[in-house]
């Protein structure tokens, strides 16, 4: 049982603070070579220090930003490792798996499955409004997006679900003994990193039922399969092809993508649509494949840590 591999007497709820302290000081760590440029540039270029995230975001040249942003995860990702090995006694394995290894054939599935549904919804808004968008393909540099995107975003959502659906799901578990607290904590606290997003500033708190939906989303198929693979190929897609089909102004990565959205934003159907049509969607899809049962108790059930103990 996935959750449970985390949920013993040793492993307290404190221990997941310590962690999450560890962890976010790590992600400082990866922030110091965006740092040290804005530093070279403002005192040796002569530039103005951004004065928020958004001119951090457009700053230097695309690339150079989404890799130095992409780097941070790298720390991350580290500080994650040594936490659960070191702070809770537990392999990576445990926290991204109920399996005896990763299942890459359900992490393909799931990348694959998002990956098409976005080129394809993608397009059509094209072909819908092109009015809405500009063709902004250059060779070199679309090049080393695809470079630095397939290398690193990767790293950057496996990351988060490192953190959100393993992580802290299993220190949840181990604080509430149920799954229910646990799947709605993580989904919130996710939603709510994405605070800083442009997105957030040009469309409203109401993106929100996004972000914290999406959470739901990759929690419930994590819960339900006994494993993060599907949400770790879903989160992957979905930032990896986003960067590479399109940009704008006020998304978060500003990449040299195929396409630049130049209409103004707004929260309407784009927002609520996933999380009411798409996603209900895709999990009919999974549970067909992959025979899901037992709905109830593996997403509100209780842990009791005498029995889990015993396994």
């Amino acid at each position: 049982m996935f959750i449970e591999q985390g949920v013993n007497s040793e492993n307290k709820f404190w221990k997941y603070l310590i962690g999450s302290v560890v962890i976010i000081v790590a992600s400082f760590v990866g922030q110091v070579p965006l740092l040290l440029g804005l530093l070279y540039e403002t005192m040796v270029g002569g530039k103005a220090y951004p004065s928020n995230n958004d001119a951090v975001m457009h700053f230097f040249e695309p690339n150079l930003t989404l890799f130095l942003i992409l780097l941070s995860f790298v720390f991350t990702l580290i500080g994650v490792y040594f936490v659960v090995k070191y702070l809770h006694n537990q392999t990576m394995l445990s926290i991204t798996t109920s399996r005896k290894k990763m299942d890459w054939s359900r992490f393909f599935f799931s990348f694959s499955i998002w990956a098409i549904f976005t080129v394809i919804s993608t397009l059509l808004f094209y072909f819908v409004n092109p009015e809405d968008f500009i063709i902004n393909f250059k060779p070199l540099p679309f090049a080393i997006l695809v470079i630095i995107g397939t290398l690193l975003i990767p790293i950057q959502t496996s990351t988060e679900e490192y953190v959100f659906r393993g992580y802290l799901m299993q220190g949840f578990a181990n604080l509430a003994k149920n799954k229910w607290f646990p799947l709605l904590m993580t989904s919130i606290i996710f939603g709510g990193m994405h605070l800083s997003n442009p997105e957030v500033t040009k469309m409203g708190n109401i993106v929100f039922v996004y972000y914290i939906g999406t959470g739901l989303f990759l929690g419930i198929i994590t819960l339900m399969d006994e494993g993060m693979e599907l949400a770790l190929g879903f989160h992957a897609a979905n930032n990896l092809v986003s960067a590479l089909l399109v940009t704008s102004d006020w998304s978060a990565f500003q990449t040299h993508s195929l396409f630049k959205d130049i209409s103004e934003p707004e929260a309407g159907l784009d927002v609520i649509l996933p999380v009411i049509v798409i996603y209900p969607i895709l999990l009919y899809i999974f549970s067909r494949k992959y025979e899901w049962s037992g709905w109830r108790e593996k997403l509100t059930g209780k842990i009791n840590i005498e029995e889990v103990n015993n396994i």
